[in-house]
C-alpha cells in the first residue's frame, strides 16, 4: 500500500492479519510519545520502558483489542489507557521499593525536570508529599489526571478506563484522605 496508513488501518492490519510491518509502524509512531507521557507519571525509566513494551506486546498478542466505536477512533488515547493501567499495576506491585526508586530517579535527574515537576518538587519533601505517597495508586492516578493534568471528570474517565462516577468517588476519597493526613 502506498502512502501513510491511518492508525485505524494499522491497528486493523495488526489485529486481523498479524501484519508485522503495520505493528512496527504503529510502534515507531507512538512509542516515543507514550514513553514521554509515561515519564511524566513515573520517574523510574526502567518501569516506564517495561510499561511501554508491555503495552505494545498486548497490542501484538491481541490481548488489547482496539474498537473504533469505543475508543473514539483515537489510537493514542487507546494506547494511553492500556499503558496507564499497566503503570498502576506496576507501581502497585513495586510498593515501597518502587517509590524509593522513583524518588532516587527524581533526585538523579533534577536538572532535567519539567516546569511542572519543578513546581511539584517544592512539596516533594513536605507533609503533602508524604500524604500523597500514602494514597493508593488508583487514587493518585485520579488526582494526577484531574489536578495535575487538568482533565475533566469525563476525560479522566476515558484516560483511566473507568466510569465518570468512579473518578468522582476516587477524587472525593483522595481529598478526604489528604485532608485527614494534613490535619
Amino acid at each position: 500500500m502506498s502512502g501513510t496508513r491511518s492508525d485505524g488501518e494499522l491497528l486493523h492490519a495488526v489485529a486481523a492479519n498479524g501484519d508485522r510491518r503495520a505493528f512496527e509502524e504503529l510502534y515507531r509512531r507512538y512509542a516515543p510519545w507514550l514513553t514521554a507521557r509515561m515519564r511524566g507519571r513515573c520517574a523510574d525509566a526502567g518501569i516506564v520502558d517495561d510499561v511501554v513494551q508491555e503495552t505494545f506486546l498486548a497490542v501484538w498478542r491481541g490481548t488489547a483489542r482496539y474498537r473504533e466505536e469505543t475508543a473514539g477512533a483515537d489510537a493514542a488515547g487507546w494506547l494511553w489507557r492500556i499503558a496507564s493501567r499497566r503503570l498502576v499495576d506496576a507501581l502497585r506491585g513495586a510498593g515501597a521499593r518502587g517509590r524509593l526508586r522513583q524518588a532516587l530517579a527524581r533526585l538523579r535527574h533534577r536538572d532535567e525536570a519539567s516546569a511542572e515537576e519543578r513546581v511539584l518538587a517544592g512539596v516533594e519533601h513536605g507533609d503533602l508529599a508524604g500524604a500523597l505517597v500514602r494514597l493508593s495508586p488508583e487514587l493518585r492516578a485520579v488526582l494526577q489526571a484531574t489536578v495535575v493534568d487538568g482533565l475533566s471528570t469525563r476525560e479522566a474517565a476515558v484516560l483511566l478506563g473507568i466510569p465518570p462516577g468512579t473518578v468522582k468517588t476516587r477524587a472525593m476519597r483522595a481529598r478526604r484522605q489528604l485532608r485527614e493526613a494534613l490535619a
